[in-house]
């Protein structure tokens, strides 16, 4: 009874082994239903793990965004978090210890007002510091690249292909068609053992040869190949089908001979057998039969492989004389080596008759042997006339141009070196695809990574290949870790058959015209017009995508980190950030959606081919972009703190540091606003240049993008000063000191002259940031992931669930208009919830983890919920904090006493204090009765506009959620992410 058991046991494992074994058949694994029993997940696990299921990678620059974005938004969240704390402790210290005032229940509405403006003030620090517009300038780079480059002849299916193509060290691509003009043509032949360098006339073939060789060519070929007349007139006859069997079609013209009325008398219908050309056989045959009974075979294929399957040859009698070995042997290096040496495909057409009983058909190795070659032709395939410059352009740039062809290997080094990709004198392989999987397998047939090695940095040339072969080079270059960083690898493809190499490669390369369906679903490129020069271009526009980033970056750090610092020093010594809350987010508008646009739009130049690629591991952010950001951040962080310090005596102004609670805005932060807005805009031009270049002007005239969006900030700034009023916390400048702003914006320009003129290489304490993730620093818990999230390998648990916070906001679905009304089953009023009672709701609500039953075992840490709580505390405080105080102040008639006691004078430490004392820790004076004090309805706004403002929260989902793609755009698709 035990063994039946243990034998259903194994049967019913099997079931689910078997099904995902399926289900991962094209290397990606489907998403699997969970088991009800615990020892079914168990089983499930093991299968995954013993299943090596192919883990997707982030693309390279995605790679190289996570780690910084992830530093920059913790950074910003412990900034933020620091200042109101240090805020809060100032405020408390200052007030109820050191000038000791007691805690008065009527002064309760004026300390909210302080610590929501303190609350503020640090949500302001995290809008700032968090780089929401990174996604923003991805996406903008990559949809105007993607959109341009259909005017060059390429198709982006995947956004992320683009910028990894700018990356590429090594492309892998075919011959006909893409390096070729894939229009062949017969120049050469070999009939009746005679040599015809060019094409002969009919005259010299005897009359059953002429058949025999007409025959051979019009029917055993597809009959969709056709020879069309021209378009226009003096035009070449248009080739339609298979390019090959077009060039042996146009030999039959040649000939004066019409293949039509043959295939007239023999149509498709009466084809009694045909064996289809594949990568494998090399050749293809068709079986017809004779008027007087029995059958023939015509067969056409790769010379060298077909003549080892013909024993018989005609002679210029036309008569079938024996071919032997040594013939064989004779012929090859007197007729196909100089045919091959000249860059010609070699191919020969054959017959065989069946007299006698009906072979087996299905027997392949009988049937198509013991054949009787009729002529070995030569077809030119001319190399497109642009491809040796765009060959010599990846030279450049750093790009390995590789070859991988089924061609007899003599053509393929012929074309090979025609294209450039071959050197005379070079130390260069150029290997068939024999050669190739005897030197990279062991003795069980299995590739060995160390042998693959050896060999593919010297190979140039991959003949006679199949696409077993391309998949097992391209696998090998992109797994190896042979040299300093690992290789790039782009891949052309046509045929149903490259699909898997197109898939494995990190940019697929599918041909728009020649290619097939199945290669375009694979691919994630499409060349419309067939042509090497467009991936050459799709490598520029790639490049041009990567510095478009670097050029954001290095002008949006600068920005967080000048603004953070400003914000949080002046709010520890001040109580106030000089910039307010409007203003920063007018500044984050202009470093974010405006510098997007200006810096993620410069169309690409031929100088980008003129450097290395970066590779996987180069980081992002270099030591010359350090040196320019730190460089900058000095210089205006120097500016504005002598404003903010020395402002007033300079410019001989009222001071606006520790300014009363809503008091009117005062030019000397009006001037801090200003001088730090115009420093930004005339950064975004330093920013253009990332390479050390001097000249930060040039060709700043070709990208109007880049001149309207600074010459509109510009024309913003000056309506925002001179007429924003209250709401913008600005009044208007004298002309002198606009002027004086404008001095302080174009030292920047000369700042950063001086900066590009202190060599790098003498800043030893510079870093670098944004290293791309390598394959060791993968660790081993991602095993069964269907996408590596190197951002969640990275933090850990506790960070994770902070952030999963943040990103919580946007995977919930919207609510109604009041935030919390979901939180409470009767719908009581917010006002009447006390605020125990909903933080406890806050911090229980919404807290059982993803897949979870158990309550009691799903619960998350409450760091989870705290940006969420402090969310909804703050859209709770404000309306309560208001009705209050309008209460408070809305009845002068009815309470006098209480409006007399508030213009009393401030009375002495620890004795009660009346409510106006409450505040004047900034130097207020006394307020007016009758609501003087009131929330204003701009500064409600201003918090509704600082609260709800969701790209902040999204950035930091976009850049810190596990399984999130930096690129993606639709909601819907982030919403279901799984955690």
């Amino acid at each position: 009874m035990t063994r039946k058991r243990r034998r259903r046991k194994v049967k019913k494992q099997g079931v689910p082994e078997n099904r995902n074994k399926a289900k991962t058949q094209d290397g990606v694994a489907l998403e699997i239903q969970p088991l009800n029993s615990q020892e079914g997940a168990d089983n499930e696990d093991k299968d995954k793990k013993a299943s090596k299921v192919h883990k997707k990678e982030k693309s390279v620059l995605q790679g190289k965004l996570t780690c910084p974005a992830v530093q920059i938004s913790k950074a910003g969240l412990i900034m933020s978090a620091v200042t109101v704390i240090i805020l809060i402790l100032y405020f408390v210290i200052d007030n109820f210890v050191i000038q000791g005032r007691p805690w008065l229940a009527e002064c309760t509405p004026v300390y909210i007002q302080y610590f929501v403006k303190f609350f503020i003030i640090g949500v302001t620090v995290l809008v700032v510091a968090v780089p929401e517009g990174l996604p923003l300038a991805v996406t903008i780079s990559l949809a105007y690249s993607v959109k341009k480059m259909m005017k060059d002849n390429i198709l982006v299916r995947h956004l992320d292909a683009c910028e990894t193509m700018g990356n590429a060290t090594a492309i892998c691509s075919d011959k006909t068609g893409t390096l070729t003009m894939n229009r062949m043509t017969m120049v050469q032949a070999y009939v009746g053992g005679t040599h015809y360098h060019q094409v002969p006339s009919p005259n010299v073939f005897l009359p059953k040869v002429l058949d025999l060789i007409i025959n051979g060519i019009a029917i055993n070929s597809a009959y969709t190949s056709k020879i069309l007349p021209p378009e226009k007139e003096g035009g070449l006859p248009r080739q339609v089908g298979n390019k090959t069997e077009c060039a042996l079609l146009g030999f039959v013209a040649d000939l004066k001979q019409d293949y039509q009325a043959v295939r007239n008398e023999v149509p498709e219908e009466q084809l009694y057998k045909v064996y289809t050309f594949n990568s494998v056989r090399k050749s293809m045959s068709t079986v017809v039969r004779k008027p007087a009974g029995g059958f023939r075979m015509y067969s056409k294929g790769a010379s060298e492989i077909m003549l080892r399957k013909c024993n018989r040859i005609l002679d210029k009698k036309g008569e079938a004389v024996p071919f032997k070995n040594k013939d064989r042997d004779d012929m090859v290096r007197s007729v196909i080596e100089p045919m091959a040496c000249e860059g010609l495909r070699t191919i020969c057409i054959a017959y065989r008759d069946f007299n006698n009983a009906e072979p087996s058909w299905d027997n392949e190795s009988q049937v198509l042997t013991e054949l009787t070659c009729i002529a070995v032709v030569g077809i030119e395939d001319p190399v497109r006339p642009e491809v040796p410059e765009a060959i010599s352009k990846c030279k450049r740039a750093g790009i390995t141009v590789r070859m991988v062809t089924g061609d007899n290997v003599n053509t393929a080094r012929a074309i090979a070196t025609k294209c450039g990709i071959l050197t005379p004198g070079g130390d260069f392989l150029c290997l068939e695809g024999k050669e190739f999987n005897r030197l990279i397998r062991n003795e069980k047939g299995e590739v060995e990574q160390e042998k693959l090695d050896k060999i593919w940095p010297k190979l140039r040339v991959l003949a006679r290949s199949s696409p077993t072969d391309k998949h097992t080079l391209v696998k090998g270059i992109i797994d190896s870790t042979v040299g300093d960083q690992r290789q790039v690898v782009a891949v052309t493809g046509d045929g149903t058959n490259d699909g898997p190499a197109l898939k494995k490669a990190d940019v697929g390369f599918a041909m728009g015209i020649a290619g097939t369906d199945v290669a375009k679903e694979a691919s994630d490129i499409i060349l419309t017009d067939d042509n090497f020069t467009s991936i050459v271009k799709a490598v520029m526009w790639g490049r041009n995508v990567y510095d478009s980033i670097s050029k954001f970056l290095q002008f949006q750090l600068t920005v967080n980190v000048v603004a953070v610092i400003v914000a949080f020093t002046g709010a520890c010594i001040t109580q106030d950030s000089p910039l307010k809350a409007v203003q920063m987010l007018w500044v984050n508008l202009i470093m974010d959606t405006f510098a997007s646009l200006a810096l993620a739009t410069k169309p690409p130049t031929d100088s980008l081919l003129r450097r290395r690629p970066y590779g996987r591991n180069k980081p992002l952010i270099s030591r010359t972009m350090m040196k320019n950001i730190l460089g900058h951040a000095v210089y205006q962080l120097t500016i504005i703190f002598f404003l903010v310090f020395a402002g007033e005596k300079f410019f001989h102004i009222d001071s606006g540091r520790k300014a009363p609670l809503h008091s009117p805005p005062s030019q000397h932060y009006t001037i801090v606003f200003n001088t730090f807005v115009l420093m930004q805009l005339f950064n975004e031009i330093n920013s253009r240049k990332i390479h050390g270049e001097r000249n930060v002007f040039a060709g700043i005239y070709h990208n109007l993008i880049f001149c309207s969006v600074v010459l509109g900030t510009f024309i913003s700034q000056v309506l925002i000063v001179e007429f924003g009023g209250k709401p913008f916390s600005c009044t208007k400048l004298s002309l002198s000191q606009w002027l004086w702003c404008l001095f302080f914006g174009i030292g920047e320009l000369l700042w950063g002259q001086i900066i590009s003129a202190i060599p790098t290489q003498s800043l030893k304490f510079l870093k670098e940031a944004g290293h791309g993730t390598t394959k060791e620093e993968i660790s081993k818990d991602a095993e069964g992931l269907d996408e590596i999230n190197h951002a969640e390998m990275e933090l850990r648990r506790g960070q994770i669930l902070w952030f999963r916070g943040l990103n919580r906001i946007q995977t919930q679905e919207h609510p109604p208009p009041l935030p919390l009304r979901g939180f409470f089953p009767n719908q009581e009023p917010l006002t009447a919830v006390p605020p125990r009672s909903l933080l406890a709701r806050l911090l229980s609500w919404g807290a059982e983890a993803p897949g979870s039953s158990s309550p009691s075992t799903a619960r998350l840490c409450p760091l989870d919920h705290a940006p969420l709580c402090l969310v909804a505390l703050a859209a709770w405080l404000w309306p309560t904090t208001f009705l209050c105080w309008s209460t408070r102040q809305s009845g002068p008639q009815k309470q006098p006493a209480r409006d007399a006691a508030v213009t009393t004078a401030m009375p002495p430490p620890r004795a009660p204090a009346p409510v106006s004392s409450c505040v004047s820790p900034c130097g207020s004076k006394p307020s007016a009765p009758g609501g003087a004090n009131r929330i204003p309805a701009s500064q409600l706004l201003l918090t509704v506009m600082v609260l709800a403002t969701p790209g902040d929260w999204r950035c930091a989902k976009l850049l810190s959620s596990p399984g999130s793609r930096l690129f993606s755009l639709n909601s819907e698709s982030s919403r279901k992410q799984k955690f």
